[in-house]
């Protein structure tokens, strides 16, 4: 790709994948593929549509609403979408679905995204974005998936938002060989992790790396633990 001949917006999410994204160790060429599928400026509030590819996180406030929220930095949407491992006819459980940017990527290496959101102006706001996108594997639920969703079982799950422990209630909704992954701890010391679940009742833990994130609305506050 020359970026030189890139119309103006597509040379700033050009810049974005190679001076943000693959600095920090992203090579999975179908999530960089995703990052220039998915338009991340059709994700972000209007207000802030101008910081769409910039290296921050983005308030998620909708006209006067201020909803508390944030979209993730791109550098770790995409670190947390390659750390997922994600087949292409995998079924997948996000609980956060703040803007639907991240349902958005993952849809783009799964089969199906379920993804949960406890604040109803949002699911209505990641609808809407997905349904411009033309992104149609994706479902976006209201509700509390702190503790779980529903019965099924999935090939992997991504926690969008900071815990202070990890939800057994997740980590069983794994299928053998699903992947968890999540962001735990308490600022300024949170790491991501990978659970993977290699037995009906075995998890295998792999710490990935140190990040800050806000905490999951509606996550209780306790001790982490494994």
């Amino acid at each position: 790709m020359n970026a030189s001949t890139l119309p103006e917006l597509e040379q700033a999410r050009f810049n974005m994948v190679e001076q943000q994204i693959r600095p920090v160790g992203l090579f999975d060429p179908d999530v960089i593929a995703a990052l220039f599928s998915v338009h991340r400026e059709q994700f972000v509030p209007p207000a802030h549509r101008a910081l769409a590819f910039a290296d921050i996180e983005i308030p998620l406030q909708l006209g006067t609403v201020d909803t508390r929220q944030t979209m993730f930095s791109p550098k770790l949407e995409a670190r947390l979408t390659q750390f997922m491992q994600l087949k292409h006819d995998d079924c997948v459980l996000e609980i956060g679905a703040g803007s639907g940017y991240q349902a958005a990527l993952l849809a783009q290496l799964a089969r199906s995204v379920t993804s949960i959101e406890i604040d109803p102006r949002l699911v209505s706001f990641a609808q809407q974005n997905l349904h411009r996108a033309q992104i149609k594997n994706v479902s976006i639920e209201t509700g509390d998936g702190n503790s779980g969703w529903g019965t099924a079982e999935y090939d992997a799950i991504l926690v969008s938002g900071g815990v202070e422990k990890v939800p057994n209630a997740l980590k069983y909704q794994l299928k053998l060989g699903g992947r968890l992954v999540v962001i735990v701890g308490q600022a300024p010391a949170m790491t991501a992790y990978r659970i993977t679940r290699t037995t009906a009742a075995s998890f295998e833990t792999t710490s990935l790396f140190e990040t800050v994130v806000k905490p999951l609305t509606g996550a209780c506050g306790s001790r982490f633990k494994f």
